[in-house]
């Protein structure tokens, strides 16, 4: 009976000290990254709670033998650092299409629909003007895909404003 009563003191503290963030309502902006060639993301994040997001982004990249266009959808959970700095991580998953084209290795041209799971971790500052700065990773494995069901890294860099 202590042990559940210290436990339960113990929770109630560190509940008490925990510091509530700033999570902008909604904040859009463009995503700049680089796995397996150059992409672009439009993206848009969506404040469910105090510490708690949606973000939705609709992307493409290119390299010299594929191009593709996907939609990625993420729910994050964020944790303040210190002042403006907070760190987040969530699960999601990316739908959307490619077409590759590579005659001498498969020896024709693929167009084909794929489907990842994803996961984020990232850190973010958010300034004192409506400005949102952050700086992500991003492991996606392919789970309907023929060609490429790999596990691919995504390091991108991300600014959004905040309204």
């Amino acid at each position: 009976m202590k042990k559940t009563i210290f436990c339960f003191v113990l929770f109630l503290g560190i509940a008490a000290s925990m510091q509530a963030q700033e999570i902008s309502k909604n904040a859009i902006g463009i995503r700049i990254g680089d796995n397996d060639g150059f992409g672009t993301e439009v993206n848009y994040q969506r404040g469910l709670g105090d510490n708690n997001r949606l973000e939705l982004g609709l992307g493409w990249r290119s390299a010299d033998n594929f191009d593709a266009i996907r939609f990625t959808g993420l729910y994050q959970w964020v944790w303040n650092l210190d002042g403006g700095f907070n760190w987040y991580a969530g699960v999601g998953a990316a739908v959307g299409s490619f077409d590759f084209d590579d005659r001498f290795v498969i020896g024709r041209d693929i167009e084909e629909f794929f489907l990842n799971a994803a996961g984020t971790v990232g850190i973010e500052y958010n300034f004192d003007i409506p400005l949102l700065l952050s700086l992500d990773f991003r492991p996606e494995i392919g789970i309907l895909n023929d060609i490429d069901d790999d596990l691919e890294f995504d390091v991108a860099l991300s600014i959004r404003y905040q309204f």
